[in-house]
């Protein structure tokens, strides 16, 4: 399993595709494949069939879709969208900004 340097909760930018230049907070990660699902962005429309006994309705619903992990860049609170680079501090590895060095805060 391959470790994703974006979390759950991040902010990060959406680099290409229709919602290129959307700044939205990340909803999921799928390390696995190599995917996250980020808020409000590559919204597809699903058909939900409504549930007898349960009063739940149908129709057409939209969620998101997941993107690629390369197509966004995390957003730095100092100077915007960064890569991410790591160093230890102890025993801990962080994630730090590679434009400023500044340590990267995990929202987990």
């Amino acid at each position: 399993m391959q470790s994703l340097d974006i979390h759950r909760n991040d902010t990060v930018k959406v680099l290409t595709g229709s919602d290129r230049g959307k700044t939205q907070r990340v909803l999921r990660v799928f390390p696995d494949k190599g995917k996250i699902l980020v808020e409000h962005v590559r919204m597809v429309k699903k058909t939900v069939s409504g549930k007898t006994g349960q009063r739940t309705r149908g129709g057409i619903a939209e969620q998101e879709s997941p993107i690629s992990v390369s197509n966004v860049a995390l957003v730095c609170p100092n100077c915007g969208p960064t890569r991410v680079g790591h160093k230890m501090e102890g025993d801990i590895r962080v994630r730090i900004c590679r434009k400023c060095g500044q340590t990267l805060p995990t929202k987990r």
